[in-house]
């Protein structure tokens, strides 16, 4: 594949998934919700990844700040202390002792301003693709 077409995958699955959790929130499915925002967040950095270095293949990493880190992007310290934040989401959805953690923590009104955040991150990085 040539690097848009993996450009074109990423950006493709990040708004799948970013539909799919959208349908997650309004079921009260705010664990998995939060999980697919830092998902939507990940393949959307690792399209910036691809985008900015001769291989097309990201590393096999979950961090966003590590992806970030190697992109043409310019994060401030604000970014830094988001995505930072958002990568809780990809350990604590994942594992049963940090997702109950979630479950308790997160309900509708605080993960509606999670996901605002990250779509206003989701609209700026595919707008710098």
């Amino acid at each position: 594949m040539a690097k848009q077409e993996h450009i074109d995958y990423w950006i493709f699955t990040a708004n799948k998934d970013w539909e799919a959790l959208l349908n997650m929130y309004q079921s009260k499915d705010y664990v998995q919700a939060l999980f697919f925002s830092h998902l939507v967040l990940e393949k959307l950095c690792k399209a910036h990844w691809v985008k900015d270095n001769d291989n097309n293949t990201p590393p096999k990493t979950h961090n966003l700040l590590v992806l970030l880190e190697n992109t043409k992007l310019k994060i401030t310290e604000e970014d830094t202390v988001f995505f930072r934040a958002m990568n809780q989401f990809q350990l604590e959805g994942i594992y049963p002792d940090y997702a109950n953690t979630i479950y308790k923590t997160y309900k509708a009104e605080n993960t509606k301003l999670v996901l605002d955040n990250v779509n206003i991150k989701r609209l700026w990085l595919l707008e710098n693709l």
